[in-house]
């Protein structure tokens, strides 16, 4: 019976740090503020991160280690009221011309209007791939999860834990996809009234600044890359070449193999049906050569 207690408080004392551990990631440790002059800042002991915009500038960050496939969480409250003009970008990314990169972009509205959150993969600096919705809820009241699953054969977008997109590897016909280039995970505030709120003809009102977004429960299961060009997957550091990404898979979590079984397929499903409010894959004035390869295979 004691030996029993013993290994029932274990169990509840492992549960427990592990839930610490997630919560616990902090800012100080995991991001540096890269610009802004003050706007950003991180507050709470490292548990909370805040970004600013005013009429003179926005602010950003970006993440200390860079990731070679991962889950990637961010819970973020965005600006309240009137945010037309504002965009609160959220993203991984490489760097150069031939760039790969994974976005959520949060396009503000006036008040009472709701926000868009678009969502775009460039490979090998090819972007184009828009896919925008519209939310469930209002994204300003409360903090939400936002997550990147990327992993070799797919990069899904989540919502609350709820799929809303999966841009998979089609390699084998002819499409690029995202697997050789570490990426950094950014975010910014900024103002593209040019553009952001219903095509630019909505401007940024200045009267309601300071605008500022807020971020906490930062959590990335994840490949980093380190020294050598290897990546590091739970306490291993393997190479990122040929035969070692199987290395890669057994030393990460579920996450590096993980698809949409049939009832998150029917999720998903369900949300581009009531909230997609734009595609890609259905726009063909846009592509006067064709739609894009993926749209008929995906």
């Amino acid at each position: 019976m004691a030996s029993r207690r013993v290994s029932l408080l274990l169990g509840v004392l492992l549960a427990y740090s592990a839930a610490f551990a997630v919560s616990a990631a902090n800012f100080n440790q995991e991001f540096d503020i890269t610009w802004g002059d003050g706007r950003g800042n991180i507050l709470d002991n490292g548990q909370l991160l805040t970004l600013t915009l005013d009429r003179t500038s926005g602010s950003g960050f970006q993440s200390r280690h860079e990731y070679l496939f991962g889950k990637i969480d961010m819970q973020l409250k965005l600006v309240p009221g009137n945010s037309a003009g504002t965009v609160t970008a959220y993203y991984l990314s490489s760097q150069g011309s031939t760039h790969d990169e994974i976005d959520f972009e949060f396009l503000g509205n006036v008040s009472g209007e709701p926000y868009t959150l678009h969502t775009n993969v460039f490979t090998q600096g090819q972007g184009q791939r828009e896919q925008q919705f519209r939310l469930w809820f209002d994204p300003t009241n409360d903090f939400h999860t936002y997550s990147i699953l990327w992993n070799p054969k797919h990069i899904i977008f989540m919502v609350d834990d709820m799929p809303i997109r999966d841009f998979q590897n089609l390699e084998s016909k002819g499409v690029a996809f995202p697997k050789n280039q570490p990426m950094r995970l950014y975010s910014s505030l900024w103002n593209a009234d040019d553009w952001a709120t219903q095509g630019g003809r909505v401007k940024t009102d200045w009267s309601h600044a300071p605008f500022s977004s807020s971020y906490r429960g930062f959590r990335a299961d994840a490949c980093v890359a380190v020294a050598g060009g290897k990546m590091r997957c739970g306490a291993a550091a393997v190479g990122t070449e040929g035969a070692a990404a199987g290395a890669a898979g057994a030393a990460a979590g579920d996450w590096y193999n993980q698809e949409l079984d049939l009832t998150l397929q029917q999720r998903m499903r369900w949300v581009q049906r009531k909230y997609m409010i734009y595609n890609y894959c259905t726009d063909p004035k846009r592509y006067p050569q064709g739609l894009p390869a993926e749209c008929s295979m995906q």
